[in-house]
């Protein structure tokens, strides 16, 4: 299944373990729990790949009560009883299990096709109700954080009932954000939040922020079996040790496009955001790239429009970001292997440490790009990696809910 057609199965987890209480309330205390995704069935015996990481068999007698639910509930209220025959590879189950081998007295199942239908919804969801920035200023006391995004500024409010997460320092996968607190936030960081909207104010339902790291480079060397390459870094002239891991992200822009949007930078008004505030208000995330200086980010990233629409999840409506993560999802997918010595790449990135970072998404062929304006480019590429849903439900394991 591709990257970006992944079931919001962390979702169904979340659900999982809200009933699981209940669940315990029912059995001996000596009851363990088994939560995953099932692998295979066999007669009565269900192969669940555990999200703990070993794949367990659990034998599920006639005895057993089996129930399926949808995802999100947060109570078995409105569950069905099924049996052990309908439950398929693909679902997302949580069994309390004892005994060796382990046999299930309770299993709550999220079907793989609910999980699915539940997946469009949040990402139409984020397409209709998402923003997306970079973080200007965070009032812990207001409850509020204000981010800039192409020519404006947004207010999102925080709620008791809004759900705070933070990414990982060190992981491109949304399944593994936090739970976390506004106090995380910091100026600088990248934000997406979904919620209801009044002009330039958003009542976010969720909320997630990260701190990540832009980089635009030429490759210095790689090493294709380790899934490593070396890129020296444009701005600081130092060399970044760059790691990939399955859910890393890297694509090659075709050079016609590149020169496309090269000429679009250096259309006059590029680079100063003036080009975005005339032609598309209310667009694609923008801002600096992280640590560099000059020209704000849109660098006319908005005047380049391919058709309008919403955008995607922390994008708004269609513009420059918007606009380059559609050409993205349609560019070819590399690998580590077919970068080359001197090809030129933008990169968005965890925030590692200065010499070492794992990619997150990169983009080859951008050399035309880089020459009319790195800082708009890079701005560019790092928020249509959040138009493309990096994390929060592209992964490619089955672990993201909706797509911030």
């Amino acid at each position: 299944m591709s990257r970006t057609g992944k079931a919001c199965a962390a979702f169904a987890a979340l659900c999982v373990i809200a009933v699981a209480s209940y669940a315990d309330a029912q059995q001996a205390p000596a009851s363990t729990r088994v939560l995953g995704t099932v692998a295979s069935v066999t007669g009565n015996t269900v192969s669940v790949k555990t999200d703990a990481g070993p794949t367990v068999n659990v034998t599920i007698p006639d005895t057993a009560n089996i129930v399926r639910t949808a995802p999100g509930q947060k109570t078995l209220a409105g569950a069905t009883k099924i049996a052990v025959g309908d439950i398929e590879a693909g679902d997302r189950v949580l069994m309390l299990v004892a005994g060796d081998p382990p046999t299930a007295k309770v299993v709550v199942v999220n079907k793989q096709s609910d999980i699915a239908a539940k997946q469009q919804q949040e990402q139409a969801d984020w397409a209709r109700r998402g923003v997306g920035g970079l973080v200007k200023s965070v009032d812990a006391a207001a409850g509020t954080v204000t981010i800039t995004a192409t020519n404006r500024t947004i207010v999102i409010h925080i709620t008791p009932s809004t759900i705070v997460r933070r990414y990982a320092p060190d992981s491109v996968k949304f399944s593994d954000a936090q739970a976390s607190t506004l106090a995380a936030i910091q100026p600088g960081d990248q934000v997406t939040a979904r919620g209801d909207r009044t002009g330039d104010d958003v009542t976010a339902d969720e909320i997630v922020s990260g701190s990540f790291r832009n980089i635009a480079g030429t490759v210095v060397s790689t090493d294709s079996t380790a899934g490593t390459f070396t890129v020296k870094d444009l701005m600081t002239k130092k060399n970044v040790a760059i790691k990939t891991t399955p859910d890393s992200d890297l694509r090659r822009l075709d050079p016609q496009m590149a020169q496309i949007i090269a000429m679009r930078l250096r259309a006059p008004g590029a680079g100063n955001g003036a080009a975005a505030s005339g032609a598309n208000p209310g667009g694609g995330q923008t801002g600096r790239p992280y640590g560099a200086g000059g020209a704000g980010g849109s660098g006319g990233g908005g005047q380049w429009r391919q058709g309008g629409g919403q955008g995607s999840p922390g994008g708004g409506a269609g513009g420059g970001a918007g606009a380059l993560a559609r050409v993205l999802q349609r560019s070819p997918q590399i690998h580590v292997g077919d970068l080359h010595k001197g090809d030129a790449v933008m990169i968005v990135a965890t925030s590692g440490s200065p010499d070492a970072a794992t990619a997150i998404r990169l983009l080859a062929g951008v050399e035309p790009m880089l020459q009319a304006s790195a800082s708009a480019s890079q701005s560019m590429f790092s928020s249509a990696w959040s138009g493309l849903g990096g994390g929060a439900g592209g992964e490619g394991d089955q672990s993201g809910e909706g797509t911030p």
